[in-house]
């Protein structure tokens, strides 16, 4: 009995210590890694975020940039922080759901159960761009020459298993299509090819490319969202010639797993409160493209989980692996 009795007296006295805790934070500077170089959409996402968080509580946000090394980088800085919510991780969502299906095992230098969904930003639905040189106008009509002439059309990516990349592995196995892949060091020169008509076409988040677009430099087929694009009205869902396709690039904010769980409701609560404001959607997601996804860390735990699911079957009937 005296030993169940000091149990209870220890758990209660750690529960009031997280809850002062919570109660406190923050009470100094908070540190965002971001695993994207500076002026990439992680980054430019989370700076505006990280200001709004920064007027909210009256306290610095900083962030650091640590991109590279398929992720790797951004995670040795996360596994050495105290898990004291002063230190979180801002990155694009495939972190979770792609790489650790992508990669062999140990390559990695970190697992999903290292981290805690904090919160989920936003996501940019990808979109097929063409150059107009291309014997296809739309989605169908792509699949049609695809079928016709398999291998024939070559597309461009960031590198092996980025999102360009996945984006169209999605549309091969969901339309029984087959296609080149061409890989690049970054979406940037991919982008460039296409306009110079030395690819076909690529898949990506559309915002960067629509001046290209807009010129007649591009051809947009579709876009990878669950409806159409409020900006992008004329331009069809791929979902609706290939049925079930969704492909998009995700945004969240993580924190290391032994995160206390006040602390991470509490962050959550204040993001929300950011993505809800129709001044910072108008102001920022409308211009980008984004779709905010406000919720609570419960929900975008889940949102991980069936899209780890999604990506881990296509990359597997792929048979893509970095060894």
């Amino acid at each position: 009995m005296t030993t169940l009795l000091g149990r209870l007296i220890l758990l209660g006295c750690l529960l009031a210590s997280t809850g002062a805790l919570a109660q406190s934070y923050p009470n100094r500077n908070i540190t965002i890694v971001v695993t994207s170089a500076a002026g990439g959409l992680t980054d430019v996402l989370t700076r505006a975020v990280g200001q709004r968080l920064s007027q909210a509580w009256n306290q610095t946000v900083v962030v650091e940039n640590k991109g590279g090394a398929g992720h790797n980088l951004a995670a040795n800085v996360m596994k050495a922080a105290a898990p004291d919510g002063y230190t979180l991780l801002s990155t694009e969502n495939g972190m979770f759901t792609i790489q650790p299906s992508l990669h062999a095992q140990g390559k990695l230098t970190y697992a999903p159960t290292d981290f805690v969904p904090v919160a989920n930003f936003a996501a940019i639905p990808m979109a097929l761009l063409a150059n107009p040189s291309l014997p296809a106008k739309s989605v169908r009509e792509l699949i049609a020459l695809a079928k016709e002439k398999p291998g024939s059309i070559n597309y461009g990516t960031a590198g092996l298993g980025t999102a360009p990349h996945m984006g169209v592995l999605l549309l091969e196995s969901l339309a029984g299509v087959k296609l080149t892949a061409v890989h690049y060091r970054g979406v940037g020169p991919a982008l460039n090819d296409v306009i110079a008509g030395h690819i076909n076409m690529i898949s990506m988040g559309p915002s960067v490319a629509l001046p290209a677009y807009r010129a007649g430099k591009l051809a947009m087929l579709g876009v990878g969202s669950r409806k159409r694009v409020p900006q992008l009205a004329d331009v069809p869902t791929v979902a609706e010639s290939v049925p079930g396709y969704e492909a998009s690039v995700s945004f969240g904010l993580h924190a290391p797993a032994a995160a206390p769980r006040e602390i991470v409701t509490k962050i959550n609560a204040e993001v929300q409160k950011i993505l809800n404001d129709p001044a910072f959607r108008q102001q920022f997601f409308d211009r980008q493209l984004l779709e905010a996804m406000p919720g609570p860390p419960e929900q975008f735990a889940q949102y991980i989980r069936t899209e780890s699911e999604k990506w881990g079957k296509v990359i597997r009937g792929a048979k893509l692996k970095i060894d």
